[in-house]
């Protein structure tokens, strides 16, 4: 297997605060890859380093074999990554469909557009709300649509920052179930999570952060199965999350 990311001892530091330091890792072609830890673990820094909406303070960030580190976020997103933050970017005035076609016109147009946004809005199971405002949308459907807006740039590797905060565990299998349907198709996932139920519905491997470094590094069950791993997140003096 290939990594088609990697980073290579990422430091990002602000102020005196080391908020990543010395994080090495690798997400391999094909696999749906969970970045876990508990709050202030360095999982959103260690994100947006990926994404290029940081600069590291050290180290490297590889991307289908080519140096990114430098790059900027649009030039990844044009070289195959494509991301979905946790702050919902959907135009909340425009419907549903024409949210897809704003993403889908960097790519497609006419008849093959018209498909693509059908198939996309089959799979999100928002074919009956295709003409509705997406601001009137619930918060589930709403990001059920960025994650299609992410997919429409037809990315090698799907970036998703908790995609499921604030969602109902109904709606929270339902993405689950997507993402596995995805990656059977072929796309690699780096999701950043909380809820360890949704990790272990689709994770294949794990990486832990803990205060900013690597804890732990394996496949789901390793790391799941690791005590060390239970300890920071349910530990003595942490209560429970």
């Amino acid at each position: 297997m290939t990594a088609l990311l990697e980073t290579r001892q990422l430091h990002k530091h602000f102020g005196g605060l080391s908020a990543v330091a010395d994080v090495s890792i690798e997400v391999m072609a094909g696999e749906i890859h969970c970045l876990i830890g508990p709050n202030g673990a360095g999982k959103s820094t260690l994100f947006k380093l990926v994404a290029g909406t940081y600069a590291p303070s050290e180290g490297e960030v590889l991307f289908r074999g080519e140096n990114v580190t430098h790059r900027k976020p649009y030039e990844r997103v044009g070289r195959g990554m494509s991301i979905k933050l946790q702050v919902p970017s959907v135009f909340r005035e425009l419907p549903v469909a024409q949210n897809l076609e704003i993403s889908l016109q960097r790519t497609l147009s006419g008849s093959a557009m018209a498909a693509e946004k059908a198939r996309l809005l089959e799979f999100l199971q928002l074919k009956d709300d295709a003409d509705k405002p997406a601001g009137i949308l619930a918060h589930g459907q709403q990001q059920w649509l960025e994650i299609g807006m992410a997919l429409a740039l037809k990315p090698t590797l799907l970036l998703l920052d908790e995609p499921t905060a604030g969602m109902s565990p109904q709606e929270t299998e339902r993405t689950g179930d997507m993402i596995k349907s995805l990656n059977a198709q072929g796309m690699t996932v780096l999701v950043v999570e909380h809820d360890m139920t949704f990790v272990r519905q689709i994770a294949q491997r794990i990486t832990v952060l803990h205060l900013g470094r690597v804890f732990a590094q394996g496949t789901t069950d390793q790391v799941i199965a690791d005590p060390r791993v239970e300890e920071i997140y349910l530990g003595k003096g942490h209560g429970h999350h």
